[in-house]
């Protein structure tokens, strides 16, 4: 097994080191100060259009996406040590570089089930990072575990859908540039579990859309994911060219757009990690209590060297499933997909919590970064299904291999 990164790797690691150094990481409290002179949290700051433009002219832009017709062409394996640099400022980075959810995982759907005008009249928008989108497949009326019984319903009516229902949790859809949702619902109650769901694209302006709330996490806007929304869909007709497929394949969909957006989050996950270690040595070193620095006390200096052994551990991980996702496919790494999933955003938020701890009241105020890196950890063991869900599906594969 060959541990080092390829030459292309190195070189684009290089870069994005460079512009996180020199841009990104300098206009995180620029972005704070905007966003709050703004009076309104899920606003657009300037300096994010800033940091797109130069990411751009860096040649650092739709790392994500391996098919090379729309993206930079880059493997999963070769994606992961990028996507992991971006962690380390999730609320900036991914989204200058145009590789933010729920974005990547909707351009992922438009590339590969997306319809040649679909792909025209969406796909390539979100690929200059013009506009942005939404994804609306969770519901508060139903547990959002089973995405099998979602209760929004499209119904075919002529050369139309109607789609009725109540959406939450629609991530993307507060940030005013949104203008497309994807939506999941029901157009065959009766047919197979599997096969009842199927996908539409829905103009944010369609009459019959209102979007009710915006949603925090742990009271924070997740602004540059764009934001989360409860929305309502009442009577929305839609031509029958936005259904994306065919009638009873959105589960399906559904679950290839979830395999590599968990990988994606993982990645990310192992970056907001180290940059958690980062600051807990840093502080270990400076702060003096009881007449000695941290870095003396013997609980500390476990956090550190635990702390490091988790990172290394689930980077590890995640570099192995993205090189199954590259070999075998999304389902042959679907084990490991889901191993990742539960193991990574845990890693992360233990990490956190000890840098937090590390800091005090410094680690749970706006003045370190720590707090919403901590809260953006904690959410991902629900996102893309909680880590019940995902342990129990892992234990039935576990007992097939002997049944």
């Amino acid at each position: 097994m060959e541990f080092a990164y390829d030459d292309r790797t190195v070189e684009l690691r290089q870069r994005l080191e460079a512009f996180l150094t020199e841009c990104v990481l300098p206009a995180e409290p620029v972005h704070h100060a905007q966003v709050l002179a703004a009076g309104d949290p899920w606003a657009r700051p300037p300096v994010m259009d800033e940091l797109k433009a130069e990411a751009r002219a860096r040649g650092l832009w739709n790392l994500f996406l391996p098919d090379a017709r729309y993206g930079a062409g880059l493997t999963n394996l070769q994606y992961a040590p990028l996507a992991e640099l971006t962690g380390r400022s999730p609320h900036l980075a991914p989204e200058a570089l145009n590789c933010a959810a729920p974005d990547t995982g909707n351009m992922e759907l438009l590339a590969e089930f997306g319809s040649d005008a679909q792909r025209e009249r969406w796909l390539a928008p979100l690929l200059d990072g013009t506009i942005r989108s939404a994804f609306c497949m969770t519901e508060p009326e139903v547990a959002s575990s089973d995405a099998t019984n979602i209760a929004t319903r499209i119904t075919r009516d002529g050369d139309h859908y109607v789609v009725d229902g109540r959406k939450w949790w629609s991530s993307g859809a507060m940030d005013p540039r949104c203008e497309i949702f994807i939506v999941m619902g029901k157009t065959d109650p009766d047919a197979d579990r599997h096969r009842q769901q199927s996908m539409i694209l829905v103009p944010r302006d369609t009459p019959g859309v209102t979007v009710r709330r915006g949603m925090t996490v742990f009271g924070y806007s997740d602004a540059p994911h764009g934001g989360h929304a409860e929305i309502d869909f009442t009577g929305v007709r839609v031509p029958v060219e936005n259904l994306v497929g065919a009638e009873g394949t959105g589960f399906a969909i559904a679950q290839a757009r979830l395999g590599p957006g968990r990988i994606h989050h993982c990645m990310r996950l192992v970056g907001m990690a180290e940059r958690a270690l980062e600051l807990l040595c840093r502080r270990a070193l400076d702060r003096v209590a009881f007449g000695r620095p941290l870095a003396e006390q013997g609980v500390v200096r476990e956090w550190i060297a635990e702390s490091r052994v988790r990172i290394e551990q689930a980077r590890l991980l995640v570099l192995k499933t993205a090189w199954l996702m590259d070999t075998v496919g999304n389902k042959g790494a679907h084990t490991e997909i889901q191993a990742i999933k539960i193991a990574t955003p845990a890693m992360a938020e233990w990490v956190i919590d000890k840098a937090i701890q590390a800091y005090g009241g410094a680690g749970v105020s706006q003045d370190t970064p720590l707090a919403a890196l901590w809260a953006q950890a904690r959410t991902l063991r629900l996102a893309d299904g909680p880590d019940e869900v995902h342990r129990a599906s892992l234990a039935r594969r576990e007992l097939r291999r002997w049944s």
